[in-house]
């Protein structure tokens, strides 16, 4: 392959080759990794029937279960926990504006899911063409519903579980109840749902200067930044707005 851009010099040509070739091995572990994920034995079964709330079609609150998030055809289901309330340290500053403003700090959503769900909000009619796709937090629907509004979230299935277990038990929940960013992937084959894959990266010990990355492959933003000289920022993190 013989590739130049314009200006360039020998030394750039010759480094560049030399990344893309671990560009190229990059690439191919992770086809690894997902076809080794793809293999994973059957996981857990399902130990109840989740009740969330979430909105009918007439935007009224109406419960749905867990076995009703899986549309006809689709048997995989993606399912966010989004960290609203936020975690008990996160001080970075709240909304300025609308109905979440009034709460207070510690009841608030959480800016790193937020900019995350701004991504997924884009992407998701184009994921429910394969898979079901839902965003569940611990806060009253009301205000998930409110926030979504002044956020502009339109596509996304967004859910209650204030009344279930599910985050304590699928790990977006420490003991002490402070939230925590998981995201897990269901299978129903038959009648029978199953766990299937979970970011427990998240909870996996990292070197010194690493990113956690648990959603790193999701996340637009911040692969955008891999792509730049600056990098990943190590003293910058995600808003609600800014200047």
């Amino acid at each position: 392959m013989s590739i130049t851009f314009p200006g360039e010099s020998a030394h750039y040509r010759a480094a560049r080759d030399r990344l893309l070739e671990q560009e190229i091995e990059l690439r191919r572990a992770t086809e690894a990794v997902a076809a080794a994920r793809r293999e994973l034995p059957p996981g857990g079964v399902v130990p109840q029937d989740y009740v969330f709330q979430g909105a009918a079609v007439d935007g009224t609150p109406s419960e749905v279960r867990l076995s009703e998030l899986f549309a006809p055809g689709k048997d995989s289901l993606v399912i966010y926990s989004f960290m609203f309330p936020r975690d008990p340290g996160d001080e970075r500053p709240g909304p300025v504006t609308g109905q979440t403003a009034r709460l207070n700090l510690a009841e608030g959503p959480c800016p790193s899911c937020t900019a995350l769900l701004d991504q997924l909000d884009g992407a998701a009619q184009h994921a429910r063409q394969r898979i079901n796709l839902a965003v569940v937090a611990k806060s009253p629907l009301s205000r998930i519903q409110a926030f979504a509004e002044e956020r502009g979230w339109h596509r996304l299935r967004l859910l209650s579980s204030a009344a279930n277990s599910y985050n304590h038990d699928y790990l977006a929940e420490t003991a002490q109840g402070a939230q925590r960013p998981m995201l897990n992937v269901f299978h129903r084959d038959g009648q029978t749902i199953r766990h299937f894959w979970g970011s427990e990266l998240f909870y996996a010990p990292t070197e010194a200067g690493q990113d956690p990355r648990h959603v790193g492959a999701l996340e637009p933003l911040w692969n955008l930044f891999d792509l730049t000289p600056e990098g990943r920022p190590n003293d910058w993190d995600e808003q609600l707005s800014y200047p």
